[in-house]
């Protein structure tokens, strides 16, 4: 069986393991996926990401989560905007600023996936995947 919203699920996972208090999380891999590894801990929402093969020789994609200083998770939530069902598309102008900057939102535009910040630094818009704070 195909998964529908795989970028969904990724989210869903670091949610539910922030929930849990999990160190870590994996998930199956994906160049978006990494992607969006890549943007989180480049603006500090998680310790670390890395791709590791499993004993079956399928690469999975394993999340270091982050903690602030009394065991609350640094991600607070994570929110799929847009989804297979129904696209959201923003122009620069309309690039949400999430809890006044505290937060982020991701974007896939025509020059890959990046943050609220560099699409407006770029001046380009997109499809908006997720907001995070």
């Amino acid at each position: 069986m195909s998964m529908t919203d795989p970028i969904a699920d990724m989210l869903t996972r670091i949610r539910n393991a922030c929930g849990s208090k999990h160190r870590r999380v994996d998930m199956p891999v994906s160049k978006v996926k990494t992607e969006i590894a890549r943007i989180l801990k480049e603006n500090n929402f998680i310790q670390d990401y890395r791709v590791l093969e499993t004993d079956n020789g399928r690469p999975v994609l394993r999340v270091v989560l982050k903690y602030a200083q009394g065991g609350q998770p640094v991600i607070r939530e994570l929110k799929r905007v847009s989804s297979p069902g129904l696209r959201k598309y923003v122009g620069v102008g309309d690039i949400p600023r999430v809890r006044n900057g505290l937060g982020m939102a991701i974007l896939s535009t025509s020059h890959g996936l990046m943050s609220d910040a560099q699409a407006r630094r770029s001046n380009t818009g997109g499809e908006l995947l997720a907001l995070v704070w």
